[in-house]
């Protein structure tokens, strides 16, 4: 999906993929709670898939019918009244009348902006990043774009002390832009959006923000197979050292671990990754020291990303033993982590050699990579290609699990 998809496209999918519903359960629950019959299922859901790509927009009819089978009003659904901001219909994001004039008063004059209204954009963000660890990128990702726009123009109202954090929630934005860009495969357009976001946090003089922008552009190099910028540019990560978080240095040295796990120099990626544990663990006795897109960075999420380093290095027991501990410790509700990373630990087994753990693993995670994780069924169709390659019978089962994709 691209940021041109209209903002009640992406509404409509994200009130599907919060609820964990394929379109075959949304084309059922509208046969349901419809009371005049309705086209056959699978002609309901090629008119879904048109909804939720902005090809057609629901007419006053399957309008009511989405309505009625989410729950929600046409506004919460489909935001009919417009709003100062554009969000999801999240009771979290709902603010007070007070400050719902506030936010209003400052976009239709940015000079206004005040401390609260940049509070409730750094906490929307807040939202929407963990929103978007069960949904995927997909349908946040015109949604949050709608938000950039307002943002820049109130970060170029902001005065005084507020103007500094107002640039760096504008580069947090482009962050986390340039996030779901990569996620959805959109590499050019992530690459841009890290170097803005980059150019903003030092604009707003945040060294952490900065170098946060620096790991993920080093984690897009690893992920397109490209080792020695991967570590390049986690080193230049560490240029701000002295005025970064433990966290934060952590993330550069893991990346370098991870970059020279690719090469295979098993020497020196896991030198930096005992480094990095390190950090990680200072980190974690001071959590409010941390920003807050590092939420997600603990100890069992960083037993993962080693995990996927002896991935690199080709040492399937160790990999899976990381995985598997790190694994334990993430929450249900991290859908698209738990895809990949599932993905990763079925391959750990494949290195091992022991298929049937493997296929068990495969299947077990393929609907969540189906829904939120394009990274994820690559890789399990890898996973599925080996198995094959060796004769084993499993193979189909992956395969047929993975037929629906469009990825």
């Amino acid at each position: 999906m691209s940021d041109h998809v209209p903002v009640w496209a992406a509404r409509l999918l994200a009130a599907r993929t919060t609820r964990g519903w394929s379109q075959r359960d949304l084309a059922r629950e509208l046969v349901r709670v419809s009371e005049k019959p309705l086209p056959e299922l699978a002609s309901l859901i090629r008119r879904i898939r048109g909804h939720e790509t902005g090809e057609h927009r629901p007419d006053a009819f399957y309008t009511q019918l989405y309505c009625a089978a989410f729950g929600l009003t046409e506004d919460q659904l489909f935001g009919t009244i417009a709003k100062p901001v554009p969000t999801l219909a999240l009771p979290s994001l709902a603010p007070d009348p007070d400050l719902y004039e506030r936010i209003t008063r400052a976009v239709q004059n940015p000079p206004r902006v005040d401390l609260e209204t940049v509070q409730w954009l750094e906490h929307c963000l807040a939202e929407h990043r963990r929103v978007e660890d069960t949904i995927g990128s997909r349908p946040l990702l015109p949604i949050v774009h709608a938000q950039l726009s307002t943002v820049a123009d109130l970060a170029r109202g902001a005065r005084g002390p507020l103007a500094d954090r107002a640039v760096a929630v504008l580069a947090q934005y482009a962050q986390f832009i340039a996030w779901m860009c990569q996620d959805s495969r959109q590499h050019a357009a992530a690459l841009a959006w890290y170097d803005r976001a980059h150019a903003w946090a030092i604009e707003a003089g945040d060294a952490s923000l900065a170098s946060t922008a620096l790991n993920m552009r080093a984690h897009q190099a690893w992920s397109l197979g490209d080792p020695h910028r991967c570590v390049r540019l986690a080193e230049a990560a560490r240029w701000h050292d002295g005025r970064l978080t433990h966290g934060v240095q952590g993330m550069a040295a893991q990346m370098a671990g991870r970059g020279h796990a690719q090469m295979g120099e098993a020497n020196q990626a896991r030198t930096r990754l005992t480094e990095a544990e390190e950090l990680i663990r200072t980190a974690a006795e001071h959590p409010d020291e941390e920003p807050p897109w590092m939420y997600f960075y603990d100890e069992g999420w960083f037993l993962m990303q080693r995990g996927m380093a002896e991935l690199e290095l080709g040492d399937g027991r160790r990999a899976a033993d990381y995985l598997e501990r790190g694994l334990s410790t993430l929450p249900d509700s991290y859908r698209r982590d738990r895809a990949w990373y599932g993905a990763c630990l079925a391959r750990a087994h494949l290195l091992q050699g022991d298929g049937e753990a493997a296929t068990t693993i495969a299947l077990d995670v393929a609907p969540d990579a189906l829904a939120v994780n394009a990274y994820a069924v690559t890789e399990l169709r890898r996973a599925a290609h080996e198995l094959a390659s060796a004769g084993a019978s499993s193979a189909k089962a992956i395969k047929d699990s993975l037929a629906s994709t469009k990825f």
